[in-house]
């Protein structure tokens, strides 16, 4: 994964907790963390496209997702989703926002009951 780096729009766990209960499919939201992270907390909505298998969907990427739309990335403390933030910006995704401290800062702040590991 190669990528330039770019100022990094990003949201805060508070905000997309907003977003989730309003989104109406406007939102496109990727998760970056593995299989077995996935498997112990997730949340709705989100398409799991693991960095450790950037090369099955990489090239599919503009396909599966819109690159006009707003798009959200979310890991597990927030390095991995910024990276992903990154790389997209430089496919041409105009409107992409990396989430703050990822699942384990929504899990406490937001919603106690989505496991922290």
């Amino acid at each position: 994964m190669s990528f330039s780096f770019q100022p990094l729009p990003q949201i805060g766990v508070e905000a997309l907790a907003v977003l989730l209960e309003q989104n109406n499919g406007a939102v496109q939201l990727i998760d970056v963390r593995e299989p077995s992270e996935v498997a112990i907390a997730h949340l709705p909505g989100f398409s799991v496209l693991s960095l450790s298998s950037f090369s099955e969907w990489s090239s599919s990427i503009k396909e599966r997702f819109d690159p006009t739309l707003e798009t959200l990335v979310i890991c597990h403390h927030g390095v991995r989703s910024a990276q992903m933030c990154q790389w997209l910006m430089s496919q041409g995704f105009t409107n992409v926002k990396n989430i703050i401290g990822g699942i384990d800062a929504y899990s406490l702040a937001v919603d106690s009951s989505v496991p922290r590991y």
